[in-house]
């Protein structure tokens, strides 16, 4: 399925790209988030239209995402959780405690933003977590994971 792009998708391309996806990809969430329309001559005329004001939206976005990001300098978040004798978390700590925990701590995070490549944290200490906050944009927190 060939898509033109309306903002700037990780792994796809960037505003204005005409892109080749996967139907169900293309279809069940490019298309319905808004991030991009089917690949026709109407809409590629439609596009050049509104592409200017698409590019300043995409600033903006960029330049906010920047400044939420600098929130996240030096930010260190304690979770408590129970734990046994060695260590290792009765459970584990997702995306969503994260999430949780940082915005808790004044810097607001949607779940989604939350990076977790190795899967769930199942043991205490501290870890160095990656945030995905705008397609350009990654920052740091560190997680303190203390036993209760």
């Amino acid at each position: 399925m060939d898509v033109i792009l309306l903002e700037k998708v990780r792994n796809v391309g960037g505003i204005g790209d005409k892109v080749s996806v996967r139907p169900g990809y293309g279809r069940n969430f490019l298309i319905p988030n808004g991030k991009a329309v089917r690949a026709s001559a109407d809409n590629l005329a439609k596009f050049e239209a509104e592409r200017s004001e698409l590019e300043a939206k995409a600033t903006q976005a960029l330049i906010s995402a920047q400044a939420r990001g600098a929130k996240f300098a030096g930010l260190v978040v304690r979770v408590s959780a129970k734990a046994g004798d060695e260590g290792k978390l009765f459970g584990s700590i997702g995306t969503r405690d994260i999430a949780d925990a940082v915005s808790a701590a004044g810097a607001e995070i949607a779940k989604h933003e939350v990076l977790l490549p190795n899967g769930p944290l199942r043991h205490l200490g501290e870890f160095d977590i990656d945030l995905q906050l705008h397609a350009d944009v990654k920052a740091t927190v560190k997680i303190a994971i203390v036993a209760e």
